[in-house]
């Protein structure tokens, strides 16, 4: 573990060599020292101070002026003040601007030593407190991307890793794998967390509008113009910007992006001055960028600009996996948020929902899960709550669904299952779990639909529960 470091901050040198050697014999603790507040804020940006004990008198920046600028920087950083006599009042007054506490000169060896342990004790305190806030803010933000699968952890612990830098990324992957939540999550779990985080769908407005939406105008730039209003640039300040579907912005706005990327400053629209912008821009597509870099369609700089850091979101055929859990954390979440009692999927769902192709991806099949817990009515969710088309369980089109790969005998097995599966279950929600109606309706007799239904986990009790909820 890293020792701490104290720095020390007082215009006569005698006085700075006589605090370091004592500091050094009682303390195990790494001391620095500076002459005057220039320098010792050049040292705060040079090493890792956890405590500052600096004198308030000082010429040029004095005591309370390097309080202010140290706060600043980071209000982690334990701050004492040192004082004379006659300027304990100044002393007190510095306490109110966040210093921990101050000690008088001539001081007392031993009450300055005792100090400078509790102050050391504070930062510990404080420094703990700042890392499991941080740990508890990334678990609720990873919490988001629900999965357990190798594509899905190596996408989390890119993002992580990305998360800690400023570099621009590039976020790509078809519609409905969750670009924009890895932008929030790389936002979250960044430095710049507590700044805005700004989302640009790009094709959403036409092109003279958005770009007096990204960069901002100044008054009488055009009809209409009547005050400057800001862009969405400048709201992003100190933050992040998501430009969403970036291979939909027109050539003209990106060339003007590159020059923003390039020059780190805009020039609002009808304006002759440029304005300098400290944001992070983080872009997503579902378009292959170099396609329409072939098709002219695309600036070759620009993306290059933009692809410094590259993310692919997988999409649900590769993490199919994770389909259970994605299920069980969107019917938990839709659950709470219509304020129903918890549901369940039955197994023969869940198995379905593995099975299915997901053009949509995630959002198709929260979607999907939304409308099921919608209009279930039992405790469990069933086949029957879903649409045919939706869960794909017979394919008129695709007899084959799911099987080109299966020898014959496991082949006509698939089949039957699902046809079985399908026929019983709507069956049972026709005449809500009365066996002995639907046996008549399917011409079998009432043992067999008992013996069918029993192979297939389907459970008549649930459709009359169903029913008595109506």
């Amino acid at each position: 573990m890293n020792r701490s470091t104290l720095l020390i901050v007082d215009d006569k040198r005698d006085m700075l060599r006589m605090l370091e050697r004592l500091v050094s014999k009682e303390m195990n603790i790494d001391v620095v020292t500076a002459d005057n507040g220039k320098d010792a804020l050049a040292l705060l940006s040079e090493h890792e101070i956890n405590i500052v004990l600096t004198d308030i008198k000082m010429p040029g920046m004095d005591g309370i002026e390097l309080l202010r600028e140290i706060k600043k920087l980071n209000d982690s950083i334990v701050v004492i003040m040192m004082t004379a006599y006659g300027t304990v009042e100044t002393a007190v007054e510095s306490i109110k601007l966040g210093a921990y506490d101050f000690v008088t000169k001539p001081f007392d060896d031993e009450r300055l030593i005792h100090t400078l342990r509790l102050a050391l004790e504070r930062h510990t305190l404080i420094s703990k407190n700042l890392s499991l806030e941080q740990r508890i803010k990334e678990k609720e933000t990873i919490m988001q991307f629900v999965g357990q699968s190798p594509a899905m952890q190596r996408l989390l612990e890119t993002v992580r890793l990305v998360a800690k830098t400023d570099v621009t990324v590039l976020i790509t992957g078809e519609t409905g794998t969750g670009k924009d939540l890895a932008a929030k999550m790389i936002h979250a779990l960044s430095n710049r967390a507590d700044k805005p985080f700004v989302a640009v769908n790009c094709p959403t407005l036409p092109e003279n509008i958005l770009e007096s939406e990204l960069f901002g105008y100044k008054k009488g730039a055009f009809s209409g113009a009547s005050s400057d209003r800001e862009g969405l640039f400048q709201a992003a300040h100190g933050g992040t910007i998501l430009l969403d579907e970036i291979g939909d912005l027109s050539l003209l706005l990106q060339a003007k992006l590159l020059r923003v990327l390039q020059e780190k400053e805009l020039k609002p629209l009808g304006d002759t001055h440029t304005q300098k912008i400290d944001v992070r821009v983080i872009a997503a597509t579902n378009k292959i960028l170099r396609d329409k870099i072939s098709a002219g369609l695309f600036r070759e700089d620009l993306f290059y600009r933009l692809n410094v850091v590259s993310i692919q979101t997988p999409s649900l055929g590769e993490i199919s996996v994770d389909i259970p859990l994605i299920a069980n954390y969107f019917l938990a979440s839709y659950c709470s948020e219509f304020g129903i009692p918890q549901k369940r999927f039955s197994e023969e769902v869940l198995k379905m929902l593995v099975a299915r192709k997901w053009k949509g991806n995630v959002r198709e099949l929260q979607n999907e899960i939304k409308r099921a817990v919608i209009f279930s009515r039992g405790n469990t969710i069933i086949p029957a709550d879903f649409s045919c088309e939706s869960l794909e369980v017979l394919c008129p089109e695709e007899p084959m669904f799911g099987i080109n790969n299966l020898e014959y005998k496991d082949a006509r097995r698939s089949i039957l299952e699902k046809f079985n599966t399908y026929y019983l279950t709507n069956l049972m929600k026709d005449f809500k779990g009365n066996v002995s109606l639907a046996a008549k309706k399917a011409c079998i007799e009432r043992q067999s639909l008992q013996s069918l239904i029993k192979k297939y986990g389907i459970h008549a009790g649930d459709f009359r529960k169903n029913d008595s909820k109506t």
